[in-house]
């Protein structure tokens, strides 16, 4: 397994698009990318991305009480209930991070958080959860660090990208 890309002499530098497609081809990971308009909610992308096949996502960068980061990425039909996140996932009192930490740690703007974002985050404590409804589909779509492009991969290639970036991701079943 190959190194995380990173810059050691410049870890404020996020990676790029064109970085995250070249990790991607690295691992060996297909995938499947189309442009669109900038989306920032779940109905913008609903109205500009077009047909793009795969389960189609949204993602929450949360900071629980205790300084713990999380990235839960769920379907974006998907609801969470964020006491009830919190019991499941073991968190002190949940919360959204801020823009700027989000920027700082994950390397992108609110808007275009994904699971790819682990490529900015590798030494960053930032545990990855992932909807169990959203592993069951067999691809997935997510913005590839910039949300004026869809990516789409295998949900299996998700979980070998994660564990390449070294986030061995949670997968959880939020439903009651």
């Amino acid at each position: 397994m190959s190194e995380p890309i990173s810059d050691p002499a410049n870890p404020s530098i996020p990676a790029t698009p064109d970085d995250l497609f070249r990790r991607l081809d690295e691992l060996g990971i297909a995938s499947e990318t189309v442009h669109h308009s900038a989306v920032f909610t779940v109905d913008e992308a609903k109205a500009h991305r077009g047909e793009i096949a795969g389960g189609h996502c949204k993602n929450l960068f949360l900071k629980d009480k205790a300084g713990q980061l999380w990235l839960v990425v769920m379907l974006e039909s998907s609801r969470l209930d964020m006491k009830a996140a919190q019991t499941k996932l073991g968190a002190a009192r949940l919360s959204f991070a801020s823009p700027e930490l989000m920027r700082a740690v994950l390397g992108v703007d609110p808007g275009s958080v994904t699971p790819f974002t682990a490529i900015n985050a590798s030494a960053a404590p930032v545990q990855v959860v992932l909807e169990g409804a959203m592993m069951r589909e067999s691809r997935l779509s997510y913005h590839p660090l910039t949300n004026t492009q869809t990516t789409t991969i295998a949900a299996a290639d998700l979980l070998a990208f994660l564990r390449a970036q070294g986030h061995e991701p949670l997968i959880v079943d939020f439903d009651p």
